[in-house]
């Protein structure tokens, strides 16, 4: 078993990255163990497709340093909050035995967003559940569940309640976005169906976004997450 620090669950390759690359690199930096489980291959996805998207999340993985990185294979646009998928999230959860979670938006431009936002947050909880059995090589799993569940902030503007400085972290944030040629701003796939994302506008969101949500807390870039329950320090100088 390898028993991660943060467990980042988001719906497609390059929400992680687009959501929490920062945060994700400055907790590696610290020595803390971090890992991705994307739910879906974006095999629908208008650019690409999910074998050029699978080796772009291994190297995007590579650049963040990923202590791991697995693909659920739920099909892209149409999974829902089911038993099925649950069992799925479930036993990763149990696999990894995270002691934080990051997953996507409450709710989102792409409805793929808010749907795996509740399949993780269900996912987390029943996690805990002893009587829901989930087996990994054959082995009986023990349950698990997550102290902390924060979700990033997608393309739709949600006020967040936890801002992380990810200024040491930025360019190799941005890095880590760029390695999904096929969806993002690229000369080499100009033949390609442009699309919202692969636009040189949408990287100049992100990083006004970073900029926006920097300035709160008087620094360069920096991430936003919110939480579903009322989180607590132990120390009010390690607030900014």
């Amino acid at each position: 078993m390898l028993k991660l620090d943060i467990l980042v669950v988001a719906a497609h390759p390059d929400d992680a990255e687009l959501g929490c690359a920062g945060t994700i690199l400055k907790h590696i930096a610290a020595g803390k163990k971090v890992g991705i489980v994307d739910l879906t291959r974006g095999e629908l996805g208008t650019r690409g497709t999910a074998e050029i998207r699978d080796k772009e999340a291994e190297a995007a993985g590579k650049i963040l340093g990923l202590a791991a990185r697995e693909n659920l294979a739920i099909p892209d646009g149409f999974f829902e909050n089911t038993k099925e998928y649950q069992l799925k999230v479930i036993a990763a959860i149990r696999k990894y035995q995270p002691e934080i979670i990051i997953t996507n938006a409450y709710h989102d431009r792409h409805p793929d967003h808010g749907r795996a936002c509740n399949l993780v947050s269900d996912s987390v909880f029943l996690s805990g559940l002893r009587r829901i059995e989930t087996y990994e090589n054959g082995e009986l799993q023990e349950p698990w569940r997550a102290e902390i569940v924060l979700h990033f902030i997608q393309d739709e503007y949600i006020k967040p309640d936890i801002i992380v400085d990810v200024t040491d972290h930025w360019d190799k944030k941005i890095e880590s976005i760029y390695a999904y040629g096929s969806q993002f701003h690229n000369p080499d796939w100009a033949d390609e169906p442009q699309t919202y994302i692969s636009s040189p506008e949408f990287i100049a969101v992100v990083e006004a976004r970073a900029r926006e949500l920097g300035k709160v807390i008087h620094v360069k870039f920096a991430e936003g997450f919110t939480s579903r329950r009322i989180l607590g320090v132990d120390n009010l100088f390690n607030l900014k």
